[in-house]
């Protein structure tokens, strides 16, 4: 599809997607919460479903880390900051097969 150099490009989500590429919540290890708490907060912020809750609980504890949420990069700072709120050690990583290499 050709493209007017002298127009405005129009924004979609693909393309947000492409230019910016999707980033992961990654919540880590700690040894000070404890697990049903963990459970508890991933229920509240991203409406977990008790067995979902529960197994990124578990990958976090046994794993060190269990991504909990991949999207859109603001989206995903919104998180870590409300997973912060609530105490846990969260990050926000590149999604590598959004990012390309």
């Amino acid at each position: 599809m050709a493209t007017n150099p002298h127009t405005s490009p129009v924004a979609h989500p693909e393309t947000e997607i492409e230019l910016h590429g999707l980033w992961r919540v990654v919540v880590l290890n700690d040894p000070v919460n404890l697990m049903s708490y963990v459970v508890m907060v991933f229920r509240k912020v991203f409406g977990f479903d008790d067995e979902t809750a529960r197994k990124h609980m578990m990958e976090v504890h046994e794993q060190g880390r269990s991504v909990v949420w991949t999207g859109l990069r603001e989206k995903a700072e919104a998180y870590m900051f409300t997973l912060h709120q609530w105490h846990l050690n969260a990050i926000i990583e590149p999604d590598e097969a959004s990012h390309g290499s």
